[in-house]
């Protein structure tokens, strides 16, 4: 990008140095001495046929330095141009707008600020709910990793029984952190462990009846937790946010 001008009455125009492109390829300012305005006269109208209206740091997601922006703004462009490109989502607007604001204003490209903003509202609303669930299993004396072992167990239906390596998977637990959960679970009375029958070296883990009935009490309490966060929201939005979600991750989600 470069503004047009004429050192003199009749001579041939040529590019302004005051602002010097970046050179191919490199995404980076030209020498810090082409940033000094000129002081010639301007004495043509800019080329403008083909050039993007945006300022080439938002084209590239390139975040430039404070200085060659200034210089860039004040010569050639009007900074309405980095207001063209904020929304205003029906006036619907939280504080991680506000921060989508300041990423377009420093010249992130709106697929990374898309990826920021999903990020930071996905890890918001996992840490509300996570919170509340939380609270209701504190009453139940379970920490979350013993309420997920219990809910797996569970799930695998009667006699609600799974080996440890199959439990650790489906927990999304490490070896050494289901063990740990196990010990806790198996001396409160909540499952027992035996070894495999068909396989001497193997062995498994099974809800107690009295596990069995904690785990229905906390699944109970988990989605009493969920309603008490999410009840404000109508049940069609949550929908689609629930397969929008599903979209995001099956692509990036590891086969297991």
């Amino acid at each position: 990008m470069c503004r047009w001008v004429s050192t003199k009455p009749g001579s041939t125009i040529r590019p302004d140095a005051s602002i010097t492109s970046a050179p191919s390829g490199t995404g980076r300012p030209g020498p810090t001495a082409a940033m000094t305005p000129s002081r010639t006269s301007t004495s043509a109208t800019p080329r403008t046929r083909g050039l993007s209206t945006s300022p080439p740091w938002i084209r590239r997601g390139v975040v430039m330095p404070e200085s060659l922006k200034r210089s860039f703004l004040e010569s050639n462009m009007d900074e309405g141009i980095l207001g063209s490109v904020q929304h205003d989502r029906d006036g619907h607007r939280d504080d991680i707008d506000s921060l989508a604001d300041t990423w377009r204003a420093d010249g992130l490209n709106e697929t990374i600020i898309a990826m920021l903003e999903l990020g930071k509202r996905a890890g918001r609303l996992n840490n509300l709910v996570q919170q509340a669930v939380r609270a209701e299993l504190t009453d139940l004396g379970l920490t979350y990793a013993e309420f997920e072992v219990l809910t797996v167990l569970r799930r695998a239906g009667s006699p609600y029984r799974l080996r440890p390596t199959d439990l650790t998977r489906s927990a999304f637990l490490t070896s050494g952190g289901t063990s740990n959960v196990l010990q806790r679970l198996e001396k409160a009375g909540h499952v027992e462990r035996g070894a495999d029958e068909g396989d001497g070296r193997g062995r498994w883990v099974r809800l107690t009846d009295q596990g069995l009935r904690l785990t229905e009490e906390a699944l109970v309490a988990s989605g009493t937790a969920h309603h008490d966060v999410l009840r404000t929201v109508p049940t069609e939005r949550l929908r689609a946010a629930a397969d929008a979600l599903r979209d995001v991750l099956n692509p990036i989600t590891p086969r297991r």
